[in-house]
């Protein structure tokens, strides 16, 4: 029932010896609580006989003690033990890294309440040990910020496009959908000019088979604005890497789409050089590079499993000028490429923002493909 132990306490020195026992405790914790049900996980299963012989011979209050399995994630520890050592460590930040799973960690990166429900409701309560894929979690997130969050346009990686034929020193505001999901959420205006700036991986100089985005010669639209066609490329002089791209620009296909009704198979996200706000973006992945982290040689121990790559800054990337004023907490849907929270590293004109999670990107999956079978 008891342990008597002659050693000095952290909390309350040498004033007492003598401690109770988790089983004699926890019933009678429970019963002064007037707990209803006192739910545990499997390992405390043993542990029910004593619980309840000691509230039914103390004659106090029965609460009903209920076993149910622990929740596991693929790609993730939960065990405290080895969550206070990657603290202490620094393999992340503190308790609330966004890669951290623990609900500060979630808060932060941009998870929400009822996206964390949404998974519990459809994991469900068992009695059976298992593990549960990180990727429903994700799913739960993407439903709801699918139906909440504000659509907007942002560049991380920035490639600079001259638009030739569009009249220099002029801006034209073009109308933009908040949130196709919920009418409510309204309109707003996007500024185009002459400089724009795209996403590097949306322009190849030589595309392979299947990629239908930007290349010379090519057309493609630009969401919410025109059909733009690459006619130059010019490239970095030590790298040879593409630096600037000149396009030219057809007018009567403002708004996305072509009165003589040409097809483009692609549609890209830009915005305006001149009116773009700059941030820093903060790719968060998987902290573990396998799904079980205890998957390692013998000898080692699951931090042989950390992720280098789980998390990738990103300096200077361009967004649309409507995020000048987000703040900590604020999230949106980057058009293409997925779901972000403001961080609370953000300051008056300096933007921080986390990837909550990723959308499908189906080119990035082919060409995923063919390396592995290169």
């Amino acid at each position: 029932m008891y342990r008597i132990l002659h050693a000095s306490h952290q909390h309350t020195g040498d004033k007492w010896c003598i401690y109770p026992m988790y089983d004699w405790a926890h019933g009678q914790s429970d019963s002064i609580e007037r707990i209803t049900h006192s739910i545990c996980t499997l390992e405390f299963e043993n542990h029910r006989p004593l619980y309840d012989w000691y509230v039914q011979n103390l004659g106090i209050y029965a609460p009903q003690q209920i076993e149910f399995a622990r929740l596991n994630l693929t790609y993730t520890v939960l065990s405290k033990r080895r969550l206070i050592q990657l603290v202490q460590e620094k393999h992340v930040r503190g308790w609330d890294d966004p890669r951290m799973p623990t609900i500060s960690g979630y808060r932060r990166r941009g998870y929400t309440p009822e996206a964390i429900r949404k998974f519990c409701e459809r994991i469900g309560v068992t009695k059976t040990d298992g593990v549960i894929d990180i990727s429903w979690l994700e799913d739960s997130l993407r439903e709801d910020l699918n139906k909440r969050a504000l659509r907007v346009m942002g560049v991380l990686r920035p490639l600079k496009v001259v638009i030739e034929n569009y009249p220099e020193g002029q801006t034209e505001q073009l109308e933009a959908v908040n949130n196709p999901e919920d009418a409510a959420a309204g309109k707003r205006q996007v500024p185009f000019s002459r400089t724009l700036c795209i996403e590097q991986d949306d322009f190849r100089e030589h595309p392979p088979k299947d990629f239908f985005r930007l290349a010379p010669g090519r057309e493609v639209r630009l969401r919410y604005a025109y059909f733009v066609k690459c006619t130059g490329v010019r490239r970095d002089p030590e790298t040879g890497r593409p630096i600037e791209l000149t396009c030219t620009y057809d007018p009567a296909t403002r708004g996305g789409d072509s009165p003589d009704g040409r097809k483009v198979k692609a549609t890209l996200h830009w915005v305006s050089a001149d009116h773009a706000v700059e941030a820093e973006v903060r790719l968060y992945s998987h902290l573990f590079t396998k799904p079980d982290p205890d998957d390692v040689p013998e000898g080692a121990d699951y931090r042989a499993n950390l992720n280098p790559e789980s998390l990738e800054v990103l300096k200077r990337c361009r967004l649309e000028p409507s995020l000048r004023d987000a703040k900590p907490g604020d999230q949106f849907q980057f058009e293409r490429l997925g779901y972000f929270c403001v961080d609370t590293d953000s300051k008056a004109g300096v933007l921080v923002f986390n990837r909550a999670t990723t959308l499908r990107d189906s080119w990035a999956k082919i060409e995923k493909a063919q390396q592995k079978k290169k």
